[in-house]
């Protein structure tokens, strides 16, 4: 009786913690897309529109300056085309209320 109790708890164990993993698992996935990946996925098709040969090594997200009415989220690209290498800032301003785009800057760095 003791062995039959013994493997129906392993079971259950087993069984449940399936389950709770893949729910945490899931939770994991959706707490790790950042807040700002809707901006920098626009950012990335602009810059790739503009600089269509070029092709995106790298990608920061700068930060996010907050005001009243309207947001701006910063990003640095880092593009290679051919054998140069070169980065362009992207600020992206939007209304608060509506995320409707107000602006989009694109400026080039060598740095």
């Amino acid at each position: 009786m003791r062995l039959f109790m013994s493997l129906v708890l392993i079971a259950s164990t087993i069984f449940i913690g399936t389950f709770m993993s893949d729910a945490s698992e899931s939770r994991a996935q959706q707490q790790s897309t950042p807040a700002y990946a809707k901006w920098g996925r626009i950012a990335m098709e602009k810059v790739k529109e503009k600089y269509e040969k070029a092709d995106i090594i790298d990608y920061l997200h700068k930060g996010k300056v907050v005001g009243n009415q309207t947001s701006t989220e910063k990003f640095k690209l880092w593009l290679r085309e051919g054998n140069r290498e070169f980065g362009v800032f992207v600020d992206i301003t939007f209304d608060n209320k509506t995320e409707e785009i107000v602006n989009i800057e694109m400026k080039e760095t060598d740095r």
